[in-house]
This record gives C-alpha cells, structure tokens and sequence, in this order.
C-alpha cells in the first residue's frame, strides 16, 4: 500500500493512459500521418484539471511497467498531480487510446485495454483509506465498478468516506467496458447510496436511473440518496438539483475542436468550485465554461484552463451580453 502523510484537497480514483490523438481533423485513422501523445484518463484529466485551479491533487490509479507508464507518472507531475498512488501491474500494459476527430460533434474512440487494464486491477490492499477519507473532495468513476478487483477497492473507499461531504461519482458510463447496460444499472444503483454528489451526461443518466429528462433523471438521483445531482446536456447546458434547490445554465459557445474532454475540464472546475463553498449557480457558470474552452482545443489533459482563464472568458461573455 502507497501511504502518505499529505492530506489532498482532490483525490480521484481510475482511469489512466496515454491519449495518440490525430493532428489532422475530418480524416479516419487509416489516414492520418501524424499523432500527439498526451495524457489522459477520466479520472486523471478531472485531477488535472483541479490542480489547474490550485487544487492539491491525487489520483489512485496503476499503469504498466512500461515506457507508457513512465510517461504517466513524468507527466502527471509535470501537471502538478501527486503520483503517490499510483502503483505498477508488472504483467499488464498501460493503455494507449486513440481518437478520431470529426469537429463540432463526432469524436469516435479506441480503448485498447485489454486483456484487462491496470487501473482495474486496482484493490483494496493498495488503497490509503486514510488519505481518502482525509481528502476533501473523493471523485470516482462508474468505469471503475465494471470488473473485479477494482469494483470491490471502489466500495472500500466509499466505506472509509462513510459518505463524507464532496464524495463524487461520476457516471461515466462507456459501454465498451461492460457486458450490458443492465450491469452497469445495477453496480451503479449499488453506488449511489454512498456518495454525495453524481454527476452525468442525459445518456449516462439513462444507464444510472432510466430517465434522459434532465429534471425527471436529476430528481430519480436525488431519490437514490445524492444530496446533488448534475445533468450535463451538452449545447443545451446543465442542470443541478438539491433538495431544496434547481439551477440550470446555458451552454458557453466555442468552436469545438475536439469534444471529448470537456467533460472532465467541467469535472476539475466542479471539484474546486465545491471546495470554495460558492453557490450553485457560480459552480456550474464556472465548470461550463471550463468544459467549453477545453472543447475548443485539441487534447485533454494539456488543455485544462486556468481559473484566471475561465474568469477571463466569463467576463468576456458578460461584456459581450451588455
């Protein structure tokens, strides 16, 4: 077990790998002649993405021994996210995914992580229950709930939280990764009596909770037991709920370049906007706004904003609206 006496603002727990994304847009990859290596991983690019925002950051994930899983481990740092937990599976290899990129809309991808990867290998003797019930804000992925011993490791860490504030789950649902939707119904509703705040996209709530509706899958949430629950609609905007509380925001418009981690530049500005204690309304303006701008670049963890670049970019827009 890696241990540490650092206490983190963010800690998540899952995905890693390295991204090979085209550097040519609107062609498939039978035709595309050069690549950049990146970063990436859900659950990585959120801690990233905190870190941005000043955020002490940690993931809990395991690569390959492998020039990949240096690669992680040199960047992660680079990116100001403690690698600590991050531990090493000396018979699997670190994933590499690759992407196509079809602007505004069409980002087809390609996980090669089989025979099984390394941050599903995860288990609970690895884990730093201290570190994660310390941590002040606990962010999961429902990848990590599609096969054993990762699954298990998921639910002791949710144990160690004893459903502490700021205990995240994000429905990240990719079905590549499952053998039906069913199954990722049922671990999912395992999971969400344990967290506090779960936050998808209309189709990930689909699988979570069988409502698309924004208001109908949010409120489904918050009868599962969350105390928040976002609904990301894509050019349509979010909505939140609490019990007590609904807010929707607008989209931010931008020209999308490739879409496919906005959801995870949204995840790291939710993450800190949580921790600041601002309102609802702030959090998503501002997690809106930093999943656009990293729609409007090309890769995903390099492409995570500032805080000073989301405030620029929302006090353009409330200028541009005078």
């Amino acid at each position: 077990m890696n241990t540490t006496t650092e206490t983190f603002d963010v800690i998540t727990m899952g995905r890693v790998g390295v991204d090979i994304y085209p550097l040519q847009d609107g062609v498939g990859l039978e035709d595309v002649e050069t690549f950049g290596k990146y970063l990436g991983g859900s659950a990585t690019n959120v801690a990233i993405a905190a870190a941005r925002h000043g955020e002490r950051s940690a993931v809990i994930t395991r690569t390959g021994d492998d020039p990949f899983g240096r690669f992680v481990r040199r960047e992660l740092v680079r990116l100001g996210v403690s690698d600590a937990f991050v531990g090493v599976e000396h018979d699997l290899l670190t994933p590499v995914t690759f992407c196509e990129i079809f602007p505004p809309d069409d980002f087809p991808l390609y996980f090669y992580r089989k025979p099984k990867a390394p941050d599903l290998a995860i288990n609970a003797k690895s884990l730093d229950l201290d570190a994660i019930h310390n941590a002040r804000l606990f962010w999961a992925t429902v990848t990590g709930l599609s096969e054993e011993p990762s699954r298990s490791a998921h639910h002791v860490a949710w144990t160690a939280r004893n459903r502490r504030r700021h205990t995240v789950l994000d429905l990240d649902y990719r079905p590549m990764f499952w053998h039906s939707p069913a199954d990722a119904t049922r671990e999912v509703q395992r999971a969400l009596p344990h967290v506090t705040v779960a936050v998808g996209n209309r189709e990930e709530c689909q699988v979570a909770v069988g409502e698309t509706d924004p208001h109908r899958a949010a409120d489904a949430l918050l009868d599962h037991g969350v105390e928040l629950a976002i609904v990301k609609q894509g050019p349509k905007g979010v909505l939140a709920k609490t019990r007590d509380e609904t807010v929707e925001v607008a989209p931010f418009p931008v020209e999308v370049v490739n879409g496919l981690g906005a959801g995870d530049g949204f995840g790291g500005a939710l993450c800190h906007g949580l921790l600041e204690g601002w309102s609802l309304e702030r959090i998503l303006r501002f997690a809106n706004v930093a999943g656009a701008i990293v729609a409007s670049r090309r890769e995903c963890s390099t492409a995570m904003p500032t805080s000073d670049e989301v405030e620029a970019a929302l006090e353009g827009a409330t200028h541009a609206t005078r």
